[in-house]
């Protein structure tokens, strides 16, 4: 998988816009099975945190996530599931070299974007980065993901497909607590500013405060995963020459900025002194 831009100017409203019509898209046509998919990703910012005065835009997103449950393995399930996507015109992406990515798909014939499936580990000893689950059909493996499971949303969305029909749907999306879970995972796995950006964009504005975030990260909390997040807060966080509050100001156009360093470690500190309380 290409690496994400370094910084805001590679995201655009356009690009957004192509995202929310292919989830659109795919929930028009896997229609009950939605039940077993959960939006997680860079749409989720700008699907659970209202627009309001003094809150910036989120960048945005140049792909779609879309996490799927355990249950889906089961053989009638997958294969609902897989033969909807192919008669919807969705097939398996390609690669630089020609090759399937089985775990991405596009819409065939369709400017859109690409949709990553991922799935949580089967047990906390799969240390496989991909699970097979049908020859052309794949889901990376995502740990934590459970979580969002566990803290959902369910969404309006409404608008156009990417065939230009108009509709509206409801669909599951990751909740601020288990947003944090994955983004805390992800800086720390692959590193990139626009995952440091991510979480501090949702703690910093979602619902009417920190406690809002607090209030669905605590019931996680007896998740390892969720634990190992915290952790990583903790570590990577919470010191303005730390990688987070770097990243986060190298993803807004300056390294350096204090202002913006400093704002990370304040609403990180706040969220992990409210957990503490509790």
């Amino acid at each position: 998988m290409a690496s994400k831009p370094k910084t805001a100017a590679g995201y655009g409203s356009a690009q957004t816009d192509l995202a929310r019509r292919t989830c659109l898209t795919l929930a028009t046509k896997l229609g009950d099975l939605m039940d077993d998919l959960i939006i997680v990703g860079g749409l989720v910012p700008s699907l659970i945190v209202d627009p309001g005065e003094g809150i910036v835009p989120h960048v945005g997103t140049l792909d779609l996530d879309v996490g799927l449950q355990l249950a889906l393995l089961d053989d009638e399930h997958y294969r609902r599931f897989t033969e909807r996507l192919r008669d919807a015109d969705f097939e398996p992406d390609k690669n630089e070299k020609g090759n399937l990515t089985r775990q991405r798909w596009v819409m065939s014939g369709a400017k859109g974007v690409t949709i990553d499936f991922l799935i949580p580990p089967i047990s906390i000893d799969d240390k496989r980065r991909v699970q097979d689950i049908e020859r052309d059909f794949a889901a990376v493996i995502t740990p934590g993901l459970d979580c969002a499971f566990r803290d959902k949303k369910k969404i309006k969305l409404a608008g156009y497909t990417l065939r230009q029909e108009k509709a509206s749907r409801d669909v599951w999306v990751c909740g601020p607590g288990a947003y944090v879970v994955l983004k805390a995972l992800a800086c720390h796995g692959r590193g990139e500013n626009k995952d440091a950006y991510d979480l501090y964009y949702v703690v910093r504005n979602y619902g009417s405060g920190t406690t809002d975030v607090v209030a669905k990260l605590r019931p996680l909390l007896g998740s390892k995963d969720a634990q190992r997040a915290i952790d990583i807060l903790r570590s990577d966080f919470l010191d303005s020459e730390g990688l987070g509050p770097r990243r986060v100001a190298e993803f807004q156009g300056d390294p350096f900025d204090d202002t913006i360093r400093a704002d990370v470690v304040g609403y990180v500190s706040q969220l992990l002194e409210l957990l503490n309380e509790g």
